[in-house]
């Protein structure tokens, strides 16, 4: 949800345009985490976000750690500011895969997450372990039976014996790899994780829209070309999806949101985890 800029996230803003000698294109908007502004950067177009919350800081980080490998370049940082080229290419991801390129797109975000699970020879920044995440899921397992209890059960056994650990952008779909024209297919918005290679993929079965995510056969069909494509086991990927939906569910309970996605994916990722 984008909001109006405050007064305080407009003077941010406006440092940075003078900062950067920015162009500004529209007005700046506000989301939970950043204040945002579309910007021309000598002559090209730029979008400048500026950190609010602690999780966008590490994902801007991360940004300037990737070094535009698998990643949009970034083009200017300082502090909570970031300023990131504007991956403005006409295709989709989530288009591709309503419209029978579920399997391209699949791949698509999986030679992106290689990219970006690649070790650099730079120190990397700090980042959350993944298992700090998933207090939510552990909380609302306490309170709900069915589901939610059983994703618990498969994420607190998951997180007791990690394998394969490296960075994580933490929340990797169709919507956070964007088509960047000549230099491909390139992710935004980073969460700034560390943990399971596996997890980064979990987030492709709950995408892009609820229809597309339940339909029969098709997170059978998925995780099969996912963990083909990325070298994964099958049923770590599964027990992945379980628990990644499971937790997504949990934080919409939070926010009083509507989990009926998160929670269908789960469901049908525990019923393939029993079928084996």
């Amino acid at each position: 949800m984008t909001e109006v800029v405050d007064a305080e996230g407009l003077a941010g803003v406006q440092a940075c345009l003078a900062r950067w000698q920015l162009t500004a294109r529209g007005a700046p908007w506000r989301t939970g985490s950043s204040w945002l502004q579309a910007v021309r950067f000598n002559g090209e177009p730029a979008i400048l976000k500026v950190a609010r919350i602690e999780e966008e800081r590490r994902g801007g980080q991360l940004m300037v750690w990737w070094r535009a490998h698998g990643a949009v370049r970034v083009l200017a940082h300082d502090g909570d500011a970031i300023l990131l080229e504007q991956a403005d290419g006409r295709r989709s991801l989530a288009d591709m895969a309503r419209l029978g390129g579920d399997d391209a797109a699949s791949r698509i975000i999986g030679d992106v997450a290689a990219r970006l699970h690649a070790p650099q020879s730079h120190a990397r920044p700090a980042l959350l372990p993944l298992s700090a995440w998933f207090s939510s899921l552990l909380r609302a397992a306490g309170t709900r039976a069915g589901v939610l209890r059983d994703a618990a059960a498969v994420a607190a056994e998951l997180l007791a014996s990690p394998q394969d650990i490296t960075v994580l952008h933490g929340d990797l779909h169709h919507g956070n790899v964007l088509d960047a024209g000549e230099r491909g297919w390139l992710a935004i918005d980073p969460k700034g994780l560390i943990g399971e290679r596996g997890f980064d993929f979990a987030n492709i079965l709950c995408n892009p829209d609820h229809d597309l995510a339940t339909s029969p056969g098709r997170l059978k069909r998925q995780v099969a070309v996912i963990a083909e494509a990325a070298t994964l086991e099958r049923g770590r990927l599964l027990a992945w999806v379980a628990a990644w939906s499971g937790l997504s569910a949990a934080w919409h309970l939070e926010d009083g949101t509507e989990p009926h996605i998160a929670l269908a994916v789960a469901g049908l990722a525990l019923d393939a985890m029993r079928a084996g």
